[in-house]
């Protein structure tokens, strides 16, 4: 070895010698077999367990009551046994299953059947990962989401919310694509009715790509995915997910200020960086903002919204859409739905809607009206607004306290709030309805079934026939429910507490 090695060597010895407990469990010897485990594993799982407080042998002996093994059947753990001059009487050949999960809970788990080596089958290869046919009875669940009935039960919560930090990660990178993957792969296991415990379930199900069967099988059998860990770790994420949580900043934005040296909100408060409108007041507001909004609070600001509907424009109608209609009872933001029953009188509805919040509900409004028809930008007080084809929408943060505290109970302390109000065309409404309730992966899927399967597109405006863009006439696909846009899809109907992809 060289002095360099040597050190490395010795430095690593000496972290392992100091984070070792004292053994909490003296009936439970372990030796980890390092066949199949390889060396370098092994080594790995041998340091957590001691650090855990388990003796972890490093040679095997008499006094070993517990055999680790990966990947081998009883019969090879018997062999290996009697090669070393010794015999299983009085001691228990496992899978790495049980190690990884008394790792998990600190403590020596009981000892299952699932546990126990089992004698050779046959197996066949599926991916990269061996299958065994006589284990377990494979999920089966269609390819599409919005095929899909998915409520807010997860069997599946530490899988998913791996997977989806892994999504995150890869979108506040701009690598979309593999945030894409991610959030199906991830989509697949919360439609699950049960929780995965064998890789052998997972046999044939859709959009579980080659990564995220890594990053399962990781988690199966050690507790915990390095990659997820490292990436909960990493300065860049980190640093990415602090200010693009500042309302009005995205990926790009924050990468620039990353390079610039900028990974916190002190950090770019000192910079001396010319922020926008939006920018400040996401900034002041931080900490409200990245607060979530209850069920309540969001009823409470239905109430103040809807009564500014009602006095500019007393027949309309307002529907609080997204994660709440789907049955969450909390949320990052407050969407708003807003429609009238005769089409064409939506048109300023809006701009009259926000003189009276600005002049009853504490707002600093600037309204700008842009070029192009029936589109509006609205600023509170620093609040950006993004617009859509044929849709007035705001996206907003909105300040509410001591007017209203009676209905909210908070205390007389204002409280900022993201809040998006939409207003549609009532010809509109039902596929406005239909995209702004989600979930977000939900309403992906259902476009990508309408141009794949069907040929048509769909939008949070409209359905048109691809097939027909010849002829004009014809070529918009109207519907007046959401029931209606799902027949003309050709999906069953799944309501929107079932929509939670």
């Amino acid at each position: 070895f060289s002095q360099g090695t040597l050190s490395l060597l010795l430095m690593y010895k000496q972290q392992e010698v100091a984070a070792t407990q004292p053994n909490k469990f003296p009936q439970v010897i372990l030796f980890l077999l390092e066949r199949k485990m390889g060396a370098s594993r092994r080594a790995f799982l041998s340091q957590l367990g001691r650090r855990k407080g388990f003796q972890v042998e490093e040679l095997f002996s008499k006094n070993v009551t517990h055999v680790i093994c990966e990947s081998n059947t009883a019969q090879e753990a018997r062999m290996w046994l009697e090669a070393q001059g010794a015999g299983q009487a009085g001691r228990h050949l496992l899978d790495v299953s049980w190690y990884t999960e008394s790792m998990r809970d600190g403590h020596p788990v009981e000892i299952l059947d699932r546990h126990k080596l089992q004698v050779q089958q046959h197996f066949h290869k599926c991916s990269e990962f061996a299958v065994n046919d006589s284990e377990v009875t494979p999920f089966s669940v269609p390819g599409y989401a919005c095929q899909r009935r998915c409520t807010l039960e997860n069997h599946n919560a530490v899988l998913t919310d791996a997977l989806s930090l892994l999504a995150e990660n890869a979108e506040l990178s701009d690598e979309d694509g593999r945030g894409v993957a991610f959030r199906r792969a991830a989509a697949v296991l919360k439609a699950l009715p049960s929780a995965v415990t064998n890789m052998s379930q997972l046999t044939g199900l859709p959009c579980l790509g080659g990564h995220s069967l890594r990053v399962i099988k990781d988690i199966l059998e050690n507790g915990t995915s390095s990659e997820v860990e490292s990436t909960k770790e990493s300065e860049r994420f980190k640093a990415l997910k602090v200010l693009t949580g500042i309302f009005g900043v995205g990926s790009k934005t924050a990468d620039r200020w990353i390079r610039e040296g900028i990974h916190n909100l002190q950090q770019l408060r000192d910079s001396g960086q010319t922020l926008n409108r939006a920018q400040q007041a996401g900034l002041e507001h931080y900490d409200d903002i990245k607060q979530p909004v209850s069920l309540a609070e969001a009823e409470a600001i239905r109430g103040i919204v809807g009564r500014a509907v009602a006095s500019v424009s007393p027949e309309a109608q307002i529907v609080l859409t997204g994660g709440f209609r789907r049955g969450k009872l909390t949320g990052h933001d407050v969407d708003f739905l807003i429609t009238h029953p005769e089409e064409g009188s939506e048109v300023g509805l809006m701009p009259k809607l926000v003189s009276w919040l600005e002049s009853r509900v504490s707002f600093y409004a600037a309204l700008l009206i842009s070029k192009q028809p029936k589109m509006i930008v609205v600023m509170f007080k620093s609040i950006v607004t993004f617009s859509k084809i044929l849709l007035n929408v705001i996206s907003g943060i909105f300040l509410y306290g001591q007017k209203f505290r009676a209905v909210l109970e908070m205390g007389g302390r204002w409280r900022a709030v993201r809040v998006d109000l939409v207003v549609s065309p009532i010809s509109q409404f039902a596929f406005a309805l239909l995209g702004w309730t989600g979930s977000k992966l939900f309403e992906r899927e259902l476009r990508r079934w309408a141009g794949h399967e069907k040929g048509m597109s769909l939008s949070s405006h409209a359905l048109y026939d691809n097939k027909q863009l010849s002829c004009l006439q014809g070529r918009y696909i109207r519907a007046s429910s959401e029931e209606e846009i799902f027949a003309h899809l050709g999906l069953e109907f799944i309501p929107p507490n079932e929509r939670n992809a």
